[in-house]
């Protein structure tokens, strides 16, 4: 089972929107809370996102290192739900002409995008 993930963010009050409100709606619970970061638990596992005075650039998912996180979202009415009030909170759809099906036409989810490149991908069990 993963323990946990540390995403290291350029803006912490960004992040702490876009990611507090997915993990939030997700049934997440706020963990710690620190001048420099978040987390966000469910069940033993955590995901923190720290704005470190350590980070050398910008993310980017298409190079070595982190492509996204794919997480449980539910049903696909869920899916549906969480995808048309995303926009609000600082995501935007990829692949919307592909959506909900971009990754495969037995795969249901949204895949989602913030501000700082970072991908989420909700998938509908």
């Amino acid at each position: 089972m993963l323990h946990h993930v540390e995403l290291w963010v350029p803006d912490l009050a960004r992040a702490d929107a876009t990611f507090g409100w997915i993990f939030t709606e997700l049934g997440w619970t706020e963990h710690q809370r620190w001048n420099a970061g978040v987390s966000w638990k469910l069940g033993e596992t955590y995901v923190v996102v720290e704005q470190s005075p350590a980070m050398t650039g910008p993310h980017d998912r298409m190079k070595a290192g982190l492509n996204h996180l794919a997480l449980h979202a539910g049903t696909r009415a869920d899916v549906d739900r969480l995808t048309r009030e995303s926009e609000a909170h600082g995501w935007k759809l990829m692949f919307a002409d592909k959506h909900p099906h971009a990754g495969g036409p037995d795969h249901y989810a949204a895949f989602l995008e913030n501000a700082d490149g970072f991908e989420i991908e909700l998938v509908a069990v």
